[in-house]
Order: C-alpha cells, then structure tokens, then sequence
C-alpha cells in the first residue's frame, strides 16, 4: 500500500471530532483557518465557537464594529488575523454577495488567504484537488522522504508543494488532506512522535537513517529586539483612567493600551518622571509608583517586551477618561488585559 491510501486509512481510524470538520461551509472552514493560524487546536477552538457564535455568517461579521472582533480575538495574538478577516469578510458579502470563490485561485484573490488558506478551503469544501501544506504537511514530508532542505527557504516552499501534489489522493482530497495535517499533529509531532506504532515506518527515510530529530530543517531565526515598555495608568479621584488607541502598523494596531512612554532600558521613577512631564495627554500628577517590582516579560515572534505599569494618582478630573470599571470592555493586548484583572480599584 502507498503512501495516500495509509494515510487515509489512518485518518479515518484517529481522526479527531472537531466542529469545522462537519460542515461545508466556506466561512465556517475559512474562519477555522485563519484561527488556527500559528495557534494550537485546544486554543483556538473556544474562539472558534465565540465568533460562530457572535457572527453566524460573513454577511454579520462584514457589519460588526472593528472593535468587537478585536475584543473577541483578544488573547490570540497576531491581531493582524482579526484585521484581515474583518476586511475581507468585507470583501466577500459586498462584491461576492457572501459568497466564497470556489476556486483556488478566486481564493487566493482574498486579503490574509495564502496559498494553504486557499487550499484548505477549496478541498474541503468544493473538492479542488488541490494539496495543502502547512506546519504538519512539512513534517510529514520532510522526516518521511529524507529531505532536509529548509521548510522556510524559497526553494523548500516550492518543492514541498510540488511533492505535496504528486504524493496526494485527488479524488479523495478532503480527507487526505486533513489526514495528512492530522497524522502531522497527532502521529508524526514535533517532539516524541509515535514512530513504534506509525504506519508508514516502514517506508520512513529519517527513521531509518535516525534523522527524525534532526527533521524537518528551518533556516535560523530573525534575531529577536528587547523592547522597553512604560505603562502609565492614570486614576483620577473618581476612579477614571485614560486609555489611547494603537495607531500605525506596529504590534497591537486598532488595539487599546494605558498611555505608553518607551524606553532603551529599564527605567527608575526618577528617570521617568521628565519623560511623563514631556506627554502631552497626561495631566499634573500628585504621585507615582511601580505597579510591579519585577517587568511582565511578554514574548512575541521578533521582540521581547519588558513591560513596567505605573500607577499615577492626579486630582484632576480626566475628563476624556473611562470608568476603571468600564475598561473591560476594550480590545486590548493580553499583557494589559491580565494587568487589569489583578488591579483592583
């Protein structure tokens, strides 16, 4: 037997019940995707049901306030997702009439749909024989034909689609192709894969030239920033603070934040104190002090945060401010979402 038919046969005795999977629906598959992007399957599966839930179909999430897809995104990262699936759930009820493209290259044509996006769609909705590779596929390939040229280069991009296509069942396509991704995440992991009981060891190049550890190759890391952040969190006598909206194309973009003084290097209060005289949006204060002794270390793929929050005591009345008890109610990041919880006012 080859490698499709033990794959599928795989498949269909260790799939997982997972709700994307019984339905058709381009926008639920899609929404799916664009969710599961860099984030585990036990993570984002309540978020998959929260927005299911808030926005049944593209034509509800298209009208929905940016606001309210930020606020429930919140905690996934990269919020450039919730940005892009915004926009082209846009896309797709005003010029498509809420309708996907049932082709790959219609797909394809979608702001934040790639080539896996689109393939995942177009196969296991319309049955487009067309493969899919993501992280698992990669793996899969990579450990089970011996290859080690990098997943990340221009060159293994190209190639692992090109064997993604020769060594895939077109006419089953739905299912090989989330057994392939499947037998990735379960069977053939990152770290400890189940080789002993595997299906296809026979056939396993890395297996048998001991080589599964060393498989698949990526092409090293950009160097990751050190960045310093200062947190300034206003309360008025009445219990209002001051929150601003991220602008620009940074991190965080749309999302709200404390009014933010970056720095070189972990700061004193003294050394803070003539940088928060220099913003303008912030009024006379009677008092400061450090929230936290030691910095929130928050990571992200290129940049590590060193994050500080600083509570400042003012007597006048913010008038622009918010209630402490309304600011739950913000799309903010994470890091700032977890200070909130344990602040009490």
């Amino acid at each position: 037997m080859t490698f499709a038919p033990k794959i599928l046969n795989w498949y269909r005795e260790h799939q997982r019940n997972l709700p994307w999977r019984e339905t058709r629906d381009p926008y639920k598959v899609w929404l799916s995707e664009i969710i599961l992007q860099q984030t585990r399957v036990a993570q984002g599966m309540p978020y998959y049901l929260k927005f299911v839930e808030a926005f049944p179909t593209v034509h509800e999430l298209a009208i929905a306030p940016e606001e309210q897809v930020l606020k429930l995104w919140q905690g996934l990262g990269y919020y450039s997702r919730a940005r892009n699936l915004h926009a082209t759930a846009k896309i797709v009820a005003e010029d498509f009439d809420g309708k996907f493209p049932e082709t790959y290259k219609g797909l394809k044509s979608l702001k934040g749909v790639g080539d896996y996006t689109a393939s995942a769609i177009a196969s296991f909705c319309f049955d487009v024989p067309e493969p899919v590779v993501d992280g698992n596929v990669y793996r899969v390939l990579s450990r089970y034909f011996g290859i080690d040229i990098p997943i990340n280069s221009t060159e293994g991009i190209k190639f692992f689609k090109e064997l993604a296509r020769e060594v895939m069942d077109p006419e089953n396509i739905r299912d090989y192709n989330q057994g392939i991704m499947e037998f990735g995440a379960i069977q053939c992991a990152p770290k400890k894969p189940y080789c002993l009981l595997c299906p296809i060891q026979e056939s396993c190049v890395a297996l048998k030239e001991n080589k599964v550890d060393q498989l698949p190759v990526k092409l090293t890391k950009t160097k990751v920033r050190n960045r310093y952040f200062n947190y300034l969190v206003l309360l008025d006598d009445d219990g209002n603070t001051i929150l601003e909206q991220r602008k620009g194309k940074g991190i965080w973009q749309n999302l709200y934040q404390f009014p933010l003084i970056e720095s070189e290097k972990m700061l004193q209060a003294e050394e803070l104190r003539p940088l928060i005289h220099k913003k303008d949006t912030v009024p006379q204060t009677e008092s400061i002090s450090l929230y936290n002794n030691e910095p929130v270390v928050h990571k992200l793929s290129h940049q590590h945060l060193y994050t500080q929050f600083w509570i400042l005591k003012t007597s006048d009345i913010l008038k622009e401010g918010t209630p402490w008890e309304e600011i739950g109610g913000f799309p903010v990041p994470v890091l700032i979402a977890d200070f909130i919880k344990t602040l009490k006012i």
